[in-house]
């Protein structure tokens, strides 16, 4: 699939800096009710997302907020609604997961660091973005963290002419003494936030991941809003989406609006000192990143990458040489 967030300058294309793709997102949020914390909890992510060079989860993403039906209706702050010292439900009041997954890491951190362990749920809340930019964020407290997103279904199960699963997306993240090391992955063979950009765009989807509203295989992005998407490789990547679905029920996903294929935003974190005391994983877990990088190289290959490696160095560079966006989704922004 065409890579939308390109870094050379086209006529339609605009280059922005870190600061000016924030001032244009905070501005967008603003229109659609967001207050200045809350646009800034939402910007923060958003753009770094861009940086990291994943567009689909990035500026266009704010479109997708305006028009979604449950960003108009009423929404209280997150709040938690059954703990104990080590695990947490919050009822994410109908705030954006954005914010309301924000929360949830938050308190699972913390949990962590006071008990070694924990599990948070959240529900009641929709759209989270990226799941990678909040396990980060656990990592950097020196946790394991463990993170499933289920979501609202958009994914056909193979062989059913109707979507039930979500993109469920899932992400795990590891400490090391040179800084977090994190892996994330989407269940289905395109994110939905991808199909929405496409269909924005103007561009066909990768052919064999696409079905219309009659469950039919379809390439046009705008007839496959209507259907679904397939899940990615196969039975392997249904039978992880399932998982993740019922993972979401844990979280407290049927609570919220009474179904079992919602939104469910759940996080595991762990304290390694609970078995490796004096940093001893966060040792071990930078040598096993040397060892796999410095193992002798096919033919052709310049570099073994370990998981993240790619999207941190993205980040650095265009901190430095900005951001190019496609210059009609800046355009929709500004006319929001």
């Amino acid at each position: 699939m065409r890579n939308l967030l390109l870094d050379e300058d086209r006529p339609d294309t605009v280059r922005l800096s870190e600061q000016q793709a924030r001032a244009v997102a905070l501005k967008a949020l603003a229109k659609c009710g967001y207050d200045e914390a809350g646009a800034t909890i939402i910007t923060d992510q958003l753009v770094d997302n861009a940086l990291c060079g994943y567009p689909f989860a990035s500026l266009a993403r704010i479109l997708t907020i305006a028009e979604e039906s449950r960003n108009r209706q009423a929404r209280t702050e997150p709040r938690i609604v059954r703990e104990t010292p080590s695990s947490a439900l919050v009822d994410g009041g109908n705030t954006i997961g954005y914010i309301a997954a924000f929360r949830g890491a938050e308190i699972a951190a913390r949990k962590a660091k006071e008990t070694g362990l924990s599990i948070v749920g959240v529900y009641n809340s929709f759209y989270s973005g990226r799941n990678a930019w909040y396990v980060e964020n656990i990592v950097k407290h020196d946790l394991v963290a463990i993170h499933t997103c289920s979501a609202s279904p958009h994914v056909l199960p193979p062989g059913a002419r109707a979507p039930l699963l979500g993109t469920n997306p899932m992400s795990i993240g590891f400490p090391s003494t040179n800084g977090p090391v994190v892996w994330d992955i989407g269940t289905a063979s395109v994110m939905w936030g991808d199909v929405q950009l496409m269909a924005r765009l103007g561009h066909e989807l990768p052919e064999g991941t696409g079905f219309d509203q009659n469950g039919d295989p379809s390439r046009d992005a705008k007839e496959v809003l209507k259907g679904g998407v397939a899940p990615w490789g196969g039975h392997k990547g249904y039978g992880l989406s399932f998982c993740i679905q019922a993972l979401g029920l844990i979280a407290g996903a049927a609570l919220g609006r009474g179904v079992v294929n919602d939104y469910g935003f759940l996080f595991i974190a762990i304290d390694p000192g609970l078995t490796q005391p004096d940093n001893a994983f966060q040792r071990q877990m930078s040598e096993l990143v040397e060892t796999i990088k410095a193992l002798p190289k096919q033919d052709g290959v310049e570099e073994i990458r370990i998981p993240s490696e790619r999207a941190f160095k993205e980040r650095q560079r265009r901190r430095e040489e900005g951001i190019v966006v496609e210059k009609k989704i800046v355009d929709m922004l500004e006319a929001l």
